[in-house]
């Protein structure tokens, strides 16, 4: 079996795995991160949203041979120690979550947004695809202008 070395949330890991195994189970199953949860395996929900040397991928559909000398951060790697990232705090003080299963997925997208647009408009909001099975939009955008202006 292949071996596959990366940066996973700021550590080095190296880990046994086909080449084709999608890069979340290999976080979830082999690395024991959790944060990115599986919602369908094909690109379309977007709850399992991290960064892939900082651009916003969806490790359900991304070979890990493809993480190999690269950096993944997932939302575990967010916060600097024990100061959350501005991103999470907004989402505390929105009350955004309410099952938050797609949580993880919708940060790491907003974090994504945020490091390409300093100032996003409804439009560049609109166009995040993650999908909440609760129905928080309205708070999740409030959430993404509030760490936008703390940003």
């Amino acid at each position: 079996m292949p071996t596959y070395s990366f940066t996973l949330n700021g550590q080095s890991v190296t880990v046994d795995a086909p080449a084709d195994l999608p890069l979340l189970w290999t976080l979830r199953d082999k690395l024991g991160v959790k944060g990115p949860k599986y919602g369908c395996g094909i690109d379309v929900c977007k709850a399992c949203t991290s960064h892939l040397d900082g651009q916003a991928v969806n490790p359900c559909v991304v070979p890990t041979s493809e993480a190999d000398g690269r950096e993944v951060t997932t939302i575990e790697g967010l916060a600097d120690g024990d100061r959350l990232h501005p991103v999470q705090e907004a989402w505390l003080e929105q009350d955004v979550a309410q099952c938050g299963y797609c949580q993880p997925g919708q940060i790491m997208a907003a974090v994504a947004l945020l490091k390409r647009t300093k100032h996003p408009t409804d439009a560049d909001i609109d166009a995040i695809e993650n999908v909440c099975r609760c129905g928080s939009y309205f708070r999740i955008r409030e959430a993404i202008k509030a760490a936008a202006a703390a940003m």
